[in-house]
């Protein structure tokens, strides 16, 4: 069993059915809200749908946050969606296309719905000169990925686009920073990580690859991101709702390019970042090798992103948050003695 901090004091395990009823009774005795998180993978059942085991058993009013949603539901994933609405006093996205989706894809009424930014870290802009020494890349032209590795993450278009890349830029490193994702291991090991190295060996570009095959801290991960010249999303699940990857970059300062799933194309508008039409490596390696060649065009981005990144500080979607909490509780069916809690339900 997992450790967890002293403010746990529930747990549902995600395959053990009695849990989601039991807990949902419990925390009518330690919190005034409920703050669910739905998104792949987080709830058991079929399409995440032992969510509703929860919601049915709680007495507390609740906020449920949509970290992803099917772009093209099946009738269940409506179902679900709808119900999760329904049950909550708010329901709340990360982005104005998820808003949207939530209203032609699944019939719910636009005011129902809150925006609240995937909240970053404020940092400031740091020179990726500056910052390369710090993860032994100085000298080198940097590109850079991260996230939890997956199939679908799209790393090897990057990988098949390096031999383009590096007949301009000879110097160029792709590093890839992240642990396997945790089911992945577990039902596939380390595949897809092999897989991608085997990639870049077939193209000889084994020597401008370098895996950090670890869940790293957000102050290494600062210094990673930092130091590179551009930011790679290049998924090919073009139904991405949100991207906390992306987010994390535009908060840096980074110069981006992504394939064109809908969060991407609404985060990096207006100069904010590049968005490529077709995910491809030809398309990706394009963009790339254009903005390695253009430091100016490179910093006019970052600057931008960064700029937009200022209303997702945590700081800012923190106080959102409480302020979201706070007008939900005035509501509920508990009263209330000293401060007040959330509990924040996951799964």
């Amino acid at each position: 069993m997992a450790a967890y901090a002293f403010e746990v004091h529930h747990r549902i395990r995600r395959d053990v059915p009695d849990d989601y009823a039991r807990t949902a009774t419990s925390l009518s005795r330690c919190a005034d809200v409920a703050a669910i998180q739905f998104g792949d993978g987080i709830w058991g059942g079929t399409d995440g749908d032992s969510v509703l085991d929860f919601t049915r058993a709680l007495t507390l009013p609740a906020v449920v946050t949509f970290h992803t949603l099917p772009v093209e539901p099946t009738e269940r994933e409506r179902e679900i969606v709808t119900e999760l609405v329904e049950s909550a006093r708010a329901a709340v996205v990360m982005c104005e296309s998820a808003a949207a989706l939530l209203r032609t894809g699944y019939g719910i009424d636009r005011d129902l719905v809150e925006v609240i930014p995937y909240g970053v870290p404020d940092l400031p802009i740091m020179p990726a000169e500056t910052m390369k020494p710090s993860v032994t890349l100085g000298g080198r032209e940097v590109i850079l990925s991260f996230g939890l590795l997956a199939p679908g993450k799209g790393y090897e278009l990057v990988i098949d686009a390096l031999p383009a890349i590096i007949k301009t830029h000879p110097n160029v490193t792709y590093v890839i920073v992240g642990a396997t994702h945790p089911d992945v291991r577990l039902r596939d090991g380390e595949a897809y990580r092999i897989s991608l190295a085997s990639r870049a060996a077939k193209l000889k570009v084994t020597n401008h690859v370098r895996f950090v095959p670890e869940f790293v801290g957000r102050v290494e991960l600062a210094r990673w991101v930092q130091a590179a010249d551009v930011f790679v999303t290049p998924t090919t699940n073009l139904g991405s709702m949100v991207s906390g990857t992306l987010s994390f970059a535009m908060a840096t300062g980074r110069a981006i390019v992504s394939t064109a799933y809908p969060y991407a194309t609404e985060m990096l508008a207006d100069g904010r970042g590049v968005v490529v039409a077709e995910p491809t490596a030809a398309a990706l390696g394009a963009e790339i090798t254009r903005l390695l060649g253009d430091e100016p065009a490179r910093l006019a981005m970052g600057a931008l992103a960064h700029e937009h990144s200022r209303g997702a500080a945590w700081t800012k979607v923190g106080t959102t948050y409480q302020e979201l909490f706070a007008r939900v509780a005035a509501d509920g069916p508990i009263a209330t003695r000293g401060r007040k809690m959330v509990g924040t339900v996951r799964g």
